[in-house]
């Protein structure tokens, strides 16, 4: 359980879309993390929910998807509710329907909407139109669930966040987007190394120091790997390549070289350093096998986290 103190009300994020991080105060960041870990908890203990009995899920999916797919339709499941998979083969918005069209539509008909989709622009409309609540669950600019497993498992872990570096290193993408803001947002320290040319988001970034400057995280971005992953107590990496830039696979390899997260990288973290990614990972590229199946690594704690803090989310916003 985290020792947190937070004032939300359990009925304060009904009806709220799930976007970003930001659009979240620390307290309700908090809270979610509180009530995945009670979720998770009383899980393992063989008590179940149904707290979201006779309600539904639409799930648009625009890309593919393993653990976001599964983790939804399953905590769905577990909480009494039902999850329908939307394909754009499936929706009329694949044939050109307006998103604001199948946005109205689908609010008479499920509870809360889940999309996942190359343009974060897409489900900031789908969310202007629609009258249940709408989830991010992954963009070109943000991955806010993901966010979220990340930090309950480095709570899980470290048993605080405060005092406790994040290192991030690889590309600047939507994995990074969301972790540096969410990490900021409970006060942890960060830091950021990427290629030169695949720096994070500029606007993004100054919101994410906006935050830090709240709540007295610091925030280092570098093009040097060593710097920054000097003295960490957490280290995160990335493929090189996300959906959408697989053209750039061999532009992407030279670039990325020196920023494989691998034995002689991680000797100057801190001898108690765990190592995170969201997956799938590329073995022998992002990270090599000894460091990700090693006894640092902590990757499908991860990957089991965004069950429960879907789970959390859903409990929480869903009427």
């Amino acid at each position: 359980m985290l020792q947190y103190e937070t004032k939300i009300d359990a009925n304060q994020l009904k009806g709220k879309d799930f976007l970003t991080i930001l659009d979240f105060s620390s307290d309700e960041i908090f809270y979610l993390l509180e009530l995945a870990s009670q979720m998770k908890r009383e899980q393992k203990e063989g008590k179940s929910s149904n707290v979201l009995q006779g309600k539904s899920l639409g799930m648009i999916f625009e890309n593919a998807s393993t653990r976001t797919r599964v983790s939804f339709e399953v905590g769905m499941t577990q909480l009494g509710g039902h999850a329908l998979f939307l394909s754009p083969r499936d929706l009329q918005i694949g044939r050109g329907e307006p998103i604001s069209d199948t946005a109205q539509v689908l609010s008479r008909y499920v509870d809360a909407i889940m999309v996942r989709t190359n343009s974060h622009e897409k489900v900031e409309e789908l969310a202007k139109y629609s009258t249940v609540p709408v989830i991010n669950a992954l963009t070109d600019y943000y991955h806010p669930c993901q966010a979220l497993a990340d930090l309950l498992t480095i709570y899980e872990q470290k048993g605080t966040f405060k005092g406790n570096k994040l290192v991030y290193v690889g590309d600047g993408n939507n994995v990074a987007h969301s972790l540096v803001i969410g990490a900021a947002k409970v006060g942890m320290d960060v830091a950021v190394a990427t290629p030169a040319g695949y720096e994070m988001n500029q606007d993004i970034v100054e919101k994410a120091f906006e935050v830090a400057k709240s709540t007295g995280s610091t925030i280092k971005i570098t093009n040097d790997p060593v710097e920054a992953v000097t003295n960490a107590d957490i280290i995160y990496t990335d493929v090189w390549a996300s959906m959408g830039y697989e053209s750039e696979q061999k532009d992407r390899e030279l670039a990325f070289g020196p920023y494989q997260v691998n034995s002689e990288l991680v000797s100057h973290a801190k001898n108690d350093y765990i190592f995170l990614h969201c997956l799938p990972a590329h073995r022998g590229e992002e990270v090599t096998a000894d460091i990700i199946d090693g006894q640092h690594s902590v990757v499908f704690d991860e990957a089991e986290n965004r069950l429960h803090v879907q789970k959390a989310i859903l409990a929480s916003v869903i009427k």
